[in-house]
């Protein structure tokens, strides 16, 4: 359970976002504070996970108070909700090492998605003992199109991005003759899409046997 603290001066505005993260499975409210000092003093008591803090407080700028929190207690993580739009304001929140910004008004799906990405997010990493460049590349959003390996190969990333959807979308296999049917394409198309992503280790396929025929190739995204 991801233990999560609001820090919020306006009182409605905190029990507004109470109320959205009740939506989001997994978390637990363990307090809400309304200034600078009751801030810190809760990141002692409660240790928290995350801090949804507001950066405008009577006492002070949440954006300064983030050094002061990871010396209390370096795990906390940081997501701003604020007003505040201005470009050296989001290079020093960056900078600071934030785990996302949400610009006030917050609407009820921008809160959950950015609260919720976080959390995969950070449940994705801890599973992990090493990374690869391509969870890495997930993780910040990075996407490459690599041109030498389009040319190459004859794979068209929009294509492939179609296929690791399909594959997304069938958890429990899919042979490339269901692969090709879904996606528009022949069966030899569907396959050398596959066979290109068993390649890159990007998915995996296993025999499967019938009553009757030969054995199938069915295809499963890691």
């Amino acid at each position: 359970m991801l233990s999560v603290l609001i820090a919020e001066d306006d009182f409605r505005v905190a029990n507004i976002h109470e109320q959205f993260l009740k939506k989001v499975r997994g978390t637990k409210l363990v307090g809400k504070t309304s200034n600078c000092k009751e801030t810190l003093a809760a990141v002692k008591k409660y240790k928290p996970d995350l801090i949804i803090l507001d950066n405008y407080m009577p006492d002070g700028l949440g954006i300064d108070l983030i050094e002061e929190i990871r010396e209390i207690n370096n795990p906390t993580d940081v997501i701003l909700v604020s007003a505040a739009n201005e470009k050296e304001y989001i290079e020093t929140a960056i900078r600071k090492g934030v785990k996302g910004i949400i610009i006030k008004p917050a609407s009820l799906e921008r809160f959950i998605f950015t609260i919720q990405k976080y959390i995969d997010d950070k449940i994705s990493l801890e599973r992990k003992d090493k990374v690869e460049q391509s969870f890495l590349d997930d993780l910040f959003g990075v996407k490459i199109a690599e041109e030498s390996t389009t040319a190459v190969k004859g794979i068209d990333p929009l294509t492939l991005e179609k296929v690791i959807s399909i594959l997304k979308q069938n958890k429990t296999g899919i042979t490339a003759e269901k692969t090709g049917e879904k996606m528009g394409a022949s069966r030899t198309t569907a396959r050398r899409y596959l066979e290109y992503l068993v390649s890159i280790d990007e998915c995996y396929a296993e025999l499967v046997y019938g009553i009757v025929g030969r054995p199938e190739r069915n295809y499963y995204l890691k």
